[in-house]
Order: C-alpha cells, then sequence, then structure tokens
C-alpha cells in the first residue's frame, strides 16, 4: 500500500490505517525507538504511541512526506521517554553520547527565545546538510537522526568504522563553522 493509500485510510478514520502504518513502517519505527532506548518493552509502547498520535493528528494534518512524519513522531517519543527515565535514574545510554558530539557545534537550548532560535538552528542545519556531500550527509543523519552506532553506519555503508568516525568529525567541525557563519551563537 501507498503512503498516499495509508493517508486516505487516516483521513477516512478507518482504523486500518493503523494496521497498514504498522506494515509498512513498523520495522523503520522500532528500530528509530530501539536506537534511542535499548530496551524492547519501552521501543514497541513508543511504537505504539506513535500510531495512537499519528491517529490524532491526521486529520488536520496532513504530512507531505508520511516516512518521514512518522519517524519524526517515534523519535520525538523515544527522546521523551528516554528523559523521563533518566530523570528517574542514572544510566548509560547514546542520547548523551550523541549529544555530546553535537554540543561544540550546535548551541544549547533554554532561553525565552529559544522557540526561534530552535527553527533557525533547524534552517541552517538544513542549509548545511544540502550543501555537504551525499557519503558524509548520509552518515550524519544516520548518526544523530537514527541514532546509529559507527558500527551500524560502517556495515550499512560498507566502509571502515575510523572512515565514518573521521567523517563524521569533519562534518561537525564544517557545521561549527557553518552555523558561526550565520551568526548563531555556539
Amino acid at each position: 500500500m501507498t503512503d498516499a493509500e495509508i493517508l486516505e485510510l487516516y483521513l477516512a478514520r478507518s482504523e486500518s490505517a493503523i494496521d497498514e502504518t504498522a506494515k509498512q513502517y513498523g520495522a523503520y519505527c522500532t528500530k528509530i525507538a530501539l536506537n534511542i532506548l535499548h530496551n524492547n518493552e519501552d521501543a514497541e509502547e513508543c511504537v505504539n504511541d506513535t500510531y495512537l498520535s499519528a491517529w490524532n493528528s491526521i486529520p488536520p494534518q496532513k504530512p507531505a512526506v508520511f516516512s518521514s512524519f512518522i519517524g519524526r513522531i517515534t523519535r520525538n517519543l523515544s527522546l521523551d521517554r528516554y528523559r523521563k527515565q533518566k530523570a528517574q535514574k542514572r544510566g548509560g545510554s547514546i542520547v548523551p553520547l550523541l549529544l555530546g558530539e553535537l554540543e561544540d557545534c550546535v548551541p544549547s537550548g533554554g532561553s525565552v527565545e529559544g522557540e526561534a532560535d530552535a527553527r533557525a538552528l533547524e534552517n541552517a542545519v538544513d542549509i548545511f546538510l544540502s550543501g555537504v556531500g551525499k557519503t558524509d550527509r548520509l552518515y550524519f543523519v544516520r548518526r544523530y537522526w537514527y541514532a546509529d552506532s559507527i558500527a551500524d553506519i560502517a556495515k550499512r555503508f560498507s566502509a571502515g568504522e575510523s572512515k565514518v568516525k573521521t567523517s563524521l568529525y569533519r562534518t561537525r567541525q564544517k557545521l561549527k563553522a557553518h552555523l558561526e557563519k550565520e551568526g548563531i551563537e555556539i
């Protein structure tokens, strides 16, 4: 079933929209959630919450790219769950590592102007990523959006781990320079 057909099911309020979404994107959403949470039960709950959130969002929203829409929901729900768990207990996870890797080139939030700053940052990162090479962009997105490990990225693209690490480091350095050039304080 195509994304357009799935969207039509949501718009028609057909419960089969959730079943079709699960068939088409269940593994994709589960991978995103597992990369962040590292727990099958929590990941499964986030994926189920993703379907509910999509059901509640469509309509009125009609996403242009359904896969990105559903992936973003899963990612955000997983990060929210991670933050709640971290507040309750301390433990090792990939999220602090990813944020640590980006802290030198991406400003932290928390100010009153945070929303406007976040949008400006998002636009600047989008512009930056559209200008880097395809391989570097794919490594960057797999690492910092999908939270893939270095080993997973290397395997996916048949590259050495050191090549992936070097690419990510150089891309972060270029991103930092781009953001500074755009006037975004780091």
